[in-house]
């Protein structure tokens, strides 16, 4: 039943969904390079794939869990750079903004960890204060001019 054409979507969303599971495996046996190239695989046939008109958004877009990935890895520049491509495919995402305001911080950005914990705090007004990403933001605007 897959098979068939009409479906390539759904094929799509299922490849996605099994190398990223792939690469989070990948990644808690060790293995880092096999983990960040199945992510990158499940990124690249993520954005060819775009979105379904009428499904709601991915739960956790593959190119933000590679800006994951790298910032686990240490490398909050690239981390940077991912997680701003997945806000430009899904944008307004909390986990996101905060993902890439974390790398911007840890990268030495500050300018632009500034302007991802901002949009944070201004999509969470109503937020009761429990959010570590919330806490983490106001720490951070506070040291900052």
């Amino acid at each position: 039943m897959l098979k068939d054409p009409k479906f390539q979507w759904w094929i799509n969303q299922i490849e996605i969904q099994r190398l990223a599971a792939a690469a989070w495996i990948a990644f808690a046996d060790g293995r880092k390079d096999e983990a960040e190239a199945r992510l990158r695989e499940s990124a690249a046939l993520e954005d060819k794939s775009g979105t379904h008109p009428v499904t709601p958004g991915q739960i956790l877009p593959a190119r933000e869990q590679l800006g994951d990935l790298l910032l686990e890895l240490g490398r909050p520049e690239e981390a940077l750079v991912e997680y701003e491509k997945s806000l430009e495919a899904f944008p307004n995402r909390f986990h996101a903004h905060y993902g890439a305001a974390r790398a911007a911080e840890r990268g030495g950005k500050a300018d632009a960890a500034r302007k991802h914990y901002e949009h944070l705090l201004e999509m969470s007004p109503n937020a009761d204060g429990w959010r570590e990403e919330r806490t983490a933001a106001k720490e951070f605007l506070s040291r900052r001019p």
